[in-house]
């Protein structure tokens, strides 16, 4: 009975800290609105897009990228020697849109991340105000491009990224995905105003936005250069150094198709999604534990409270019960709140829940090994930063 003692007093301060983290999200504004042309900010945005192989996925994004507006002076696309036929759609792309330019980065250093080397690469020949970074599998609404520079400019971030909405047309994929995506809101709370703490704050690559003398004043992209989850790497070292950094909904800004299965997603989403290379070893397994006490564990523990009733659980049967009702009260209500990130979200999605003790295991597979390929490229080992 001691055991479970530990168990509620354990579930009991996870509570008050995920209540903590998600408490700023009652202040959360709502998803920032594309910006019409004739409304645009009086200043200049590159967009720098990094592929490897993108042949599949960069067209919808190229279409995208056209269509934004006057604040877009340039569109590099700096692409790291692609073999299946990524650099001809470029090509093409260009000769439609001037603004368009296909660069080759250097070779790729042994310390870098190749997509954190591209960025740099595209860093170096941009010569606009702005810098903002998109993946190749977004797709872009018209005025997203404004629109993130006018919620910068509007909320006096210096960095600021946006999260996506989601496209996810499997079943499968529908009920882990919003399992693993929850894994990043207990851990770092909602997107918002940003957080106190450095070390909580959240970050999106697939569209991230930076003052570029700010970016160069801090090295460009080498924080991140070691970095699989380069984002958040380098969000939180320039939130360290006194950067104003921001994280807010661009749910109607871009939609995003990141992968082909829910096999795909489970294991290279999975892989990145620790956050392990933005996070101290210490932090790390303290998040580990939490995911498990606050996300993964209360379902279960509910049902088996009530499925043996209060005599096979002695004096800790209501403590339990009451904080792990709780949490999964919690839980429900936050799968509300991410559904308008969601295009179409069917059935699978509200029984994602039944998938968090896969999510957290998955994050601590992640945090057990290293990863050692990215986007078909093998690394040595990489020390964390």
């Amino acid at each position: 009975m001691l055991a479970l003692g530990l168990l509620a007093a354990a579930q009991a301060v996870a509570l008050v800290i995920l209540m903590a983290r998600l408490a700023p999200g009652r202040r959360r504004r709502p998803p920032v609105s594309p910006v019409a042309d004739a409304e645009a900010p009086d200043t200049s945005l590159t967009i720098t897009v990094a592929t490897l192989n993108e042949a599949k996925r960069i067209g919808p994004c190229l279409d995208g990228l056209m269509r934004q507006g006057k604040v877009v002076r340039e569109i590099l696309v700096v692409d790291s020697r692609s073999t299946d036929g990524t650099r001809e759609l470029v090509e093409a792309a260009a000769r439609r849109d001037p603004r368009i330019r296909l660069l080759t980065d250097d070779p790729l250093p042994h310390d870098w991340v190749g997509k954190v080397w591209a960025l740099q690469h595209g860093l170096a020949h941009a010569t606009s105000e702005w810098v903002l970074g998109v993946d190749a599998d977004i797709t872009p609404d018209p005025g997203l491009a404004a629109g993130v520079v006018a919620a910068a400019l509007e909320q006096r971030f210096e960095v600021v990224s946006f999260s996506p909405r989601f496209t996810i047309p499997t079943a499968a994929e529908q009920w882990l995905q919003p399992a693993l995506l929850v894994t990043l809101v207990y851990r770092c709370g909602a997107a918002g105003e940003g957080t106190p703490d450095p070390d909580r704050v959240l970050a999106n690559g697939q569209c991230f936005l930076a003052r570029r003398d700010v970016l160069n004043a801090h090295g460009g992209y080498a924080a991140a250069q070691r970095s699989f989850a380069d984002d958040v790497t380098l969000a939180r070292s320039m939130a360290r150094a006194g950067v104003r950094v921001g994280f807010l909904d661009g749910s109607s800004l871009y939609r995003v198709r990141s992968y082909s299965s829910m096999r795909e997603a489970w294991r290279e989403w999975g892989r990145s999604l620790d956050l392990k290379d933005a996070t101290t070893p210490a932090r790390q397994w303290a998040d580990v534990l939490f995911l498990f006490l606050a996300q993964a564990l209360p379902l279960p523990v509910v049902a088996l409270l009530l499925a043996l009733g209060r005599a096979a659980f002695g004096a800790a049967w209501l403590p339990l019960l009451i904080v792990n009702a709780i949490l999964f009260a919690i839980r429900l209500l936050l799968l509300g709140a991410l559904r308008a990130s969601y295009d179409a979200p069917s059935l699978p999605f509200w029984l994602s829940p039944l998938a968090d003790i896969p999510a957290a295991i998955r994050i601590l597979l992640s945090t057990l090994r290293s990863r050692r390929t990215w986007r078909g490229r093998a690394y040595g080992p990489l020390a964390n930063t």
